[in-house]
């Protein structure tokens, strides 16, 4: 009989909520800049921008400029790695989280600190303390929370320097107190073969009490129907974790998914709750219900602003912050992190739907759209024209991706290639029906592609049996862990990489 300590997490919660409560946005953004450059002010960044003598955000907006990851690297990181000492945070960066975005981008290393990974935890409490508000007969300390994340397994850098999956290194440097409530254990979190690992999960985990679970939802899918598959052939029970009281979920879309998941945990007294973590810091999570915006973590050594997308390459974008970000608006956000990131461009675009406390929607990426022919989509229209045109065929997608197909021929016209695999074989006429909606959709989401489409031909729906996706990421080695099958590829090698998977036998 295991102890359940959700009582002692609800009184230390209850806490919590009451600071959030009292909470001054602007206040505790202040106070964050100016912690995180007084403490790096005597690394190499902080003397080549004048950290000493900034003592307000005007004044750092002045000091710092914007910066991509390339910035980053070429500049600061790069040279030092992997031993990076006093660069951009002062000491040695002990681990790098290794991350390659939402697409087929290069891989980058990104500094993790100890007060980083103290940011994370803190970050993961407030999500128990909104789940605890809302479900007040949780019972979510009285099992394990399982948490399908990548290998633990680290590559080792240089002597006592290791990089690895975010999830991973989360999983190897995790506080003792949560230890107890954590599931897979270490030998089957060191699991490479990622196949393996997710058969052993859904096996081993069958008969532990599961209260909780965490995960990209298109490979939290594959786990719960191959437990769900397991438990109805044991014990005729449709459930696959019957015991489960929040099922946490972040990196991609969710709409596409919703339907699968309500009716994967029907029966169960499950909470869907979502988080917005990244490798850059963990920015928000869900304290309201879907549709309702993921609040900021504002006092947790990060810092936001907020570039207003169509000035982001400018010489001199404008730089919001909490204080006069307004709502309604597609920005890039930026971050300045105790990783020792500076005025980061993250690569995500977000919209504000309120400011006390700051909610964001995550709209897509900066470079996550698709206008090969003047149509300027992006991210958050290609997934709500896809979620439609899903409904439409009342299927439930597991993937898709989008590209651009260019004429090779006079008079040929260009046109926009989906490929899309649903959770089960698709009834006759589907892929006809989904592409119609689709340009229906995006003609009414999106002005510019309504204007250019005389000028494309109809949208090309290529659907897929189920499981392609998955064997097109093993064949590329990403699969499973934090790894994100690309909604939008612009990368025309890897569109005609995908393109050649379908096609083989």
């Amino acid at each position: 009989m295991r102890l359940d300590a959700t009582p002692l997490f609800r009184l230390a919660a209850r806490l919590r909520r009451r600071r959030l409560a009292a909470l001054d946005p602007v206040a505790a953004q202040r106070r964050a800049l100016l912690a995180l450059v007084r403490r790096a002010a005597g690394t190499r960044f902080g003397r080549d921008h004048g950290f000493e003598r900034i003592v307000d955000v005007a004044g750092f907006q002045r000091a710092v400029p914007l910066r991509r990851y390339e910035g980053f690297w070429s500049d600061y990181w790069g040279p030092a790695f992997p031993r990076l000492v006093d660069v951009s945070w002062p000491g040695l960066i002990r681990h790098f989280a290794v991350s390659s975005g939402t697409t087929a981008g290069r891989t980058k290393y990104l500094p993790l600190t100890p007060e980083m990974r103290r940011s994370n935890v803190r970050a993961a409490f407030d999500m128990v303390t909104h789940h605890l508000a809302a479900r007040p007969a949780s019972r979510m300390f009285a099992g394990y929370s399982l948490m399908l994340g990548g290998s633990t397994a680290l590559v080792e850098e240089a002597p006592g320097i290791f990089s690895g999956d975010l999830s991973g290194i989360a999983a190897k440097t995790m506080p003792f107190w949560a230890r107890g409530f954590s599931f897979p254990g270490p030998e089957l979190a060191l699991l490479a073969d990622w196949e393996e690992k997710l058969e052993r999960i859904a096996r081993e985990s069958l008969d532990l009490p599961i209260h909780a679970v965490t995960g990209t939802p298109s490979w939290l899918l594959i786990l719960l129907e191959r437990v769900r598959a397991l438990r109805r052939a044991r014990d005729g029970d449709d459930r696959p974790y019957p015991d489960l009281d929040l099922l946490v979920h972040g990196g991609v879309r969710f709409d596409p998914y919703r339907r699968r998941f309500e009716a994967l945990l029907a029966g169960t007294a499950a909470e869907l709750r979502e988080v917005y973590p990244a490798s850059e810091g963990f920015i928000a999570g869900a304290d309201r219900g879907p549709g309702d915006g993921l609040r900021l973590n504002l006092d947790h050594g990060l810092f936001f602003e907020f570039v207003p997308v169509d000035e982001l390459d400018r010489p001199q974008p404008t730089r919001h912050w909490v204080a006069d970000a307004e709502t309604g608006i597609d920005y890039a956000l930026v971050m300045t992190t105790c990783a020792g990131l500076f005025a980061y461009v993250v690569g995500d675009t977000v919209r504000l739907v309120d400011r006390n406390p700051p909610r964001v929607l995550v709209t897509g990426r900066t470079a996550y759209g698709m206008s090969a022919f003047g149509e300027h989509l992006i991210g958050e229209e290609v997934e709500a024209a896809a979620t439609a045109a899903a409904a439409a065929v009342d299927a439930d997608i597991t993937d898709f991706a989008m590209m651009a197909v260019f004429p090779e021929r006079p008079q040929e016209l260009g046109r926009h290639r989906w490929v899309v695999e649903f959770a089960r074989a698709a009834p006759a006429g589907a892929a006809d029906r989904f592409a119609a909606v689709l340009d229906r959709t995006l003609g009414e989401l999106n002005d510019d592609y309504r204007a250019h489409r005389s000028g494309m031909a109809a949208p090309e729906v290529v659907l897929v049996p189920p499981g392609t996706f998955a064997a097109w990421m093993k064949h590329r080695g990403r699969l499973g862990g934090q790894n994100k099958v690309p909604r939008i590829i612009n990368d025309h090698a890897l569109a005609d990489d995908l393109a050649r998977f379908v096609a083989s036998p």
